[in-house]
């Protein structure tokens, strides 16, 4: 694995490469241990059993400064002895630019779309696997391969058994084994993760691999990784383990690993989330949380914050109205005025059953033509710090506007700011 890392590392020094096609394995924007595990062993994978003529890299789609936000993931590399300095992120290599040239081949993995901020990039697209819900058809040109398991290392881990169990070693069955366990809450049903899939690849790498580290042991300690939020700022905490989707509005999904209580006392909270959605163009912040009991019982809230009144009410009606699948949502108090709370009684619904419901409430508000309502991009009369375009989080590239971070604005100003806007829309 380290030899075909560091082959791959020749694209960023020299990215024309001869006028060699270059076939990116690419992971989510989350960014999280399954999408970087899969993008580096599928890509292995490729560069093993491919053409030779193609250069195969696997791509991290997140910069490569937000990597030290992935605490699990930085800490599963340690524990394979992979250096970080050996991974490709988004913000190094120019996919624009080959696909232009006619020399980009992307697969996807741990999604099966790409965002609308990458939607050019779709005719590259010549492969997806994936365990999200299906939202593209498999055709002659772009195989699809779509299963609703934990993990989609799970789904690498079949193909490569089956097609080049030799490419299988310590490290590489280290890293799936890694992956499937963290997103299967160590394979424990009670969760509602796992499934006979999961736990039939999981079987098959500890009967290869007897080294392997123990299930219980890996999890609890990738587990304590993904939860040390300690030292992070509100902007590091919203950016660590986020997912983006837009129609008419762009919405952030967060998952943060502390109680809503506790995040809510932040001090100043409300201003930096407002600083977060100027500088990176969103216009609601739907933020998950996930704690443990005592009994290690996941304890699930949501919380959904925006200027504008009337974005905040509709998705949060949506969201409490929701049949597929219900979240079982309990209002609770919320000491910020811009944030509505909620416990979330179903506590098996992770991310990943919430975003299509969000992506629902966005198609049927575009169908009805209404989405313009409440937008917090209509910015552009406003003063001089508004005038930046929203920016999507994976396209952040050195000398954008943003690059030095979003200039002072207070928390007064902030509330200024909306408030000119609700009375414009109101009048």
């Amino acid at each position: 694995m380290e030899e075909f890392l560091s082959s791959c590392r020749a694209v960023k020094v020299d990215p024309d490469q001869s006028g060699r096609r270059v076939h990116v394995v690419l992971g989510n924007e989350a960014g999280d241990v399954d999408s970087m595990v899969c993008a580096l062993t599928y890509a292995y994978f490729l560069s093993k059993t491919g053409r030779s003529e193609t250069l195969v890299v696997p791509m991290l789609n997140i910069r490569q400064s937000d990597l030290l936000l992935r605490s699990d993931n930085v800490y599963l590399l340690r524990q394979v002895a992979l250096s970080p300095d050996l991974l490709l992120f988004r913000d190094q290599l120019d996919l624009r630019a080959l696909h232009r040239d006619g020399r980009l081949r992307l697969t996807l993995v741990d999604h099966n779309v790409l965002p609308s901020s990458d939607s050019d990039l779709e005719g590259a697209v010549v492969e997806v696997i994936d365990h999200h819900l299906l939202e593209r058809e498999s055709s002659s040109t772009c195989p699809v391969t779509v299963e609703t398991v934990g993990s989609c290392a799970t789904l690498v881990t079949e193909r490569i058994i089956q097609k080049a169990p030799e490419v299988l070693d310590q490290q590489v069955a280290q890293l799936l084994y890694a992956a499937v366990v963290l997103d299967c809450v160590n394979m424990a049903p009670s969760a509602g993760k796992v499934t006979p899939k999961d736990s039939q690849y999981v079987e098959a790498l500890e009967s290869r691999f007897p080294a392997l580290p123990p299930r219980g042991a890996l999890f609890q300690t990738l587990q304590n990784a993904k939860f040390d939020v300690s030292g992070l700022n509100t902007e590091q905490m919203l950016l660590k383990d986020m997912k983006a989707v837009s129609g008419s509005l762009n919405v952030a999904v967060s998952v943060l690993y502390v109680t809503l209580e506790d995040f809510l006392q932040r001090a100043g909270l409300e201003a930096e989330l407002s600083g977060f959605c100027l500088k990176f163009g969103f216009d609601l912040l739907l933020l998950m949380t996930i704690s443990f009991s005592e009994s290690k019982e996941p304890i699930r809230e949501l919380a959904v914050f925006s200027h504008s009144t009337t974005c905040r009410q509709q998705v949060s009606l949506y969201l409490e109205q929701a049949r597929d699948p219900a979240l079982n949502l309990c209002p609770i108090s919320s000491p910020r005025p811009h944030i509505t709370a909620y416990q979330q009684g179903n506590s098996l619904a992770s991310r990943k059953k919430v975003l299509p419901i969000v992506k629902d409430f966005l198609k049927e508000r575009d169908g009805d033509g209404r989405l313009g309502d409440g937008r917090l991009g209509d910015m552009e009369e406003e003063d001089e710090e508004s005038r930046y375009p929203p920016t999507p989080m994976n396209s952040l590239v050195e000398g954008c506007p943003l690059d030095g971070g979003l200039p002072h604005i207070s928390a007064q100003d902030l509330e200024e700011k909306f408030s000119k806007m609700a009375d414009r829309r109101g009048n």
